[in-house]
């Protein structure tokens, strides 16, 4: 069984940098088949893929946000860490960390975090 438990300020001003940990449990974040991601969402925007870090540590961004978002990781804590840079009103939303699998014709996600709101206001 595999948990993850985001953690990170719940407000942050506009134009700050949102810092959001997720930890996990069960299973470390460098087996081989684990795509460790981001994901948010808010009511008027649905769903929506930030990026994730790989079991290599090799990252990879949403090309509508990679120039803002940096994703790491600590091995020794079990942790990887979201980085959103210049936020706004519009990156309100409830933040997301997911595990994503490779399947036989793509991915897919099979443990996600409770979520954690994130409301960006002066």
């Amino acid at each position: 069984q595999v948990q993850l438990q985001e953690s990170g300020p719940g407000l942050v001003k506009p134009s700050q940098t949102l810092s959001l940990t997720c930890t996990v449990a069960g299973e470390s974040i460098t087996t081989h088949f684990g795509y460790w991601s981001w994901i948010r969402q808010s009511p008027g925007k649905g769903l929506e893929w930030i990026g994730y870090i790989d079991y290599s540590g090799g990252a990879f961004y949403s090309p509508a946000l990679k120039a803002r978002t940096s994703i790491s990781r600590d091995t020794s804590k079990n942790q990887f860490t979201l980085q959103l840079k210049s936020v706004t009103p519009e990156d309100t939303a409830r933040y997301y960390c997911a595990r994503a699998v490779s399947i036989e014709l793509g991915y897919a996600y099979d443990y996600w975090g409770q979520g954690i709101q994130v409301t960006v206001s002066s």
